[in-house]
């Protein structure tokens, strides 16, 4: 098996059809059939079939596909340590949750990198599942996210603590009912548990958005009331923009770090940490 096999295998995967990858690949389709059918070969297995809507994944080639995007993206790492400058003696890979990126890693990269000079960094942002599916392919060096799992060697500590406040673009007054206009996030599973104790009795809500930042900033612009973080929303809290509903419960939302229980560089993988975890504790209450 080799690199341009597997580059192949998963162009055809994403685009759908051979003609496509060739295309991307710079190649002829004469080649691409060719490598497929090498790799077939290998395999023992047919992996695509062809359709009038294009190539689809077999069984098997669904089966194939997940550990080739492994071997992909680990080439694609080996690659890049290997021409690596003279100046860098290593690499470092984090990921973080999109919605965490902003608060964490933005500030946690110039920290990291004023201490770790002779280390290249690689940053990204996704969401629970692909990073500890990374995490545990060895592609990742520390995760933060909301809701890991638990996978064998692999550690996860809790990190912070992000307290969720109920908010309204309406000042509270007599005849005023924030529910009238509630607008429901998607904060995660252990969110919507308590959301459900807390108000038993609560309509569904007619807009429900996956992404906070989506569900602020329609209530900013239409009006509403909703659950988010109270780091972001206390700029808005203090200009006037925004209004904390009175004896409204905060909810709990966790955040963990999450990283390999036996690392190489075990030294770098403490830094790392304690970088996190400074940018956390500077946080205001």
């Amino acid at each position: 098996m080799h690199v341009d096999q597997i580059r192949t295998f998963l162009e055809i995967a994403r685009s759908g059809s051979f003609q496509d990858a060739a295309d991307t690949l710079n190649v002829t389709q004469s080649t691409v059939s060719a490598r497929i059918k090498t790799l077939e070969q290998e395999m023992n297995h047919a992996l695509f079939r062809r359709t009038r809507q294009g190539a689809q994944l077999t069984h098997a080639g669904q089966q194939l596909h997940r550990y080739a995007l492994v071997i992909g993206r680990a080439w694609e790492n080996a690659r890049a340590e290997v021409q690596l400058p003279q100046r860098f003696r290593t690499t470092f890979a984090i990921a973080a949750q999109v919605s965490l990126w902003e608060r964490l890693i933005l500030a946690w990269l110039p920290w990291m990198r004023a201490r770790a000079t002779d280390v290249a960094i690689r940053a990204e942002a996704d969401y629970s599942d692909a990073i500890m599916r990374h995490l545990s392919d060895g592609l990742l060096d520390i995760g933060v996210m909301y809701q890991p799992r638990q996978v064998a060697g692999l550690v996860s500590e809790l990190l912070l603590q992000e307290r969720l406040v109920l908010v309204s673009t309406q000042a509270q007054s007599r005849h005023w009912d924030w529910r009238r206009n509630y607008v429901y996030v998607d904060w995660g599973a252990d969110f919507a548990e308590d959301h459900a104790n807390v108000w038993p009795d609560l309509a569904t809500p007619a807009l429900t958005f996956g992404l906070g930042e989506m569900g602020l900033r329609y209530i900013l612009e239409h009006g509403g009331a909703g659950y988010f973080p109270l780091r972001v929303v206390r700029p808005l809290l203090r200009e006037g923009s925004l209004h904390r509903v009175r004896r409204a419960p905060v909810m709990q939302r966790p955040a963990y770090v999450v990283y390999p229980a036996v690392w190489a560089e075990e030294e770098l993988l403490q830094l790392a940490l304690q970088g996190l975890y400074e940018i956390v504790g500077r946080e205001p209450e």
